[in-house]
C-alpha cells in the first residue's frame, strides 16, 4: 500500500541479501500481482527460483577478489530468465579473467537480458573488500573492448554520489 501511495511503478529490493528476509518472496509476489515492475538485487547466495515469474532478478556473481566467491549458488545460473541480469564487481585483472571465463562457460550473454561488469570502488580497511585499492573504470573498459565481450560496463553510481562507506543510500 505504501509503495502504491508513493506513485512508484518500479520497486527494487536490495541491500545485503533481500531474499534472506523471512517474507521476501511474499512481498515480491504481492508487488508483482499489483502490476509493479519488481527488481531484486541478490547476492547470488540464495535460491532465486521461488521469485515470482514477472520479477527481474539481478544476480551478483561474487568474484575471487571479493573474498566471497565461495558463497555463489551456481544452481541459480540454471534458473536465469530472459529478463534477468548478471553482474560482476571486478577487483583486478585476475577477477576480470575469471568473470570472462564464467561468462563464456555458461553463455550468460545468451541466457539473460544483460551481463554487467563494474570496477570495484576503493574500500577503506574494514569494509566489504578489505583494503581494495579499486579498479580504474578505464582499465576495465579497455579489457572489455579488447576482448569484445558482450557486456555492459556499469559504475557503482551511489558510491560516486555518497561516501562509499555510507549505508542506507
Amino acid at each position: 500500500d505504501e509503495v502504491e501511495r508513493s506513485g512508484a511503478r518500479i520497486v527494487e529490493l536490495t541491500g545485503g541479501e533481500p531474499l534472506a528476509q523471512k517474507r521476501a518472496f511474499e512481498l515480491i509476489d504481492r508487488l508483482c500481482e499489483r502490476g509493479l515492475t519488481v527488481l531484486i538485487e541478490t547476492s547470488g547466495a540464495v535460491d532465486i527460483s521461488p521469485c515470482h515469474r514477472d520479477a527481474i532478478r539481478i544476480l551478483d556473481i561474487k568474484t575471487p577478489g571479493s573474498g566471497e566467491a565461495g558463497r555463489n549458488l551456481w544452481s541459480n545460473l540454471g534458473d536465469l530468465r530472459a529478463r534477468d541480469e548478471v553482474k560482476f564487481v571486478i577487483v583486478d585483472r585476475a577477477d576480470y579473467e575469471w568473470a570472462r571465463g564464467v561468462l563464456r562457460e555458461h553463455r550468460l550473454d545468451e541466457r539473460c537480458h544483460a551481463v554487467l561488469m563494474s570496477p570495484a570502488f576503493p574500500q577503506k580497511k574494514g569494509l566489504e573488500i578489505l583494503g581494495c585499492p579499486g579498479l580504474s573504470p578505464r582499465a576495465l573498459a579497455e579489457w572489455i573492448l579488447e576482448d569484445r565481450l558482450p557486456v555492459r560496463q556499469q559504475t557503482q553510481l551511489h558510491k560516486l554520489i555518497w561516501d562509499p562507506g555510507q549505508r542506507g543510500v
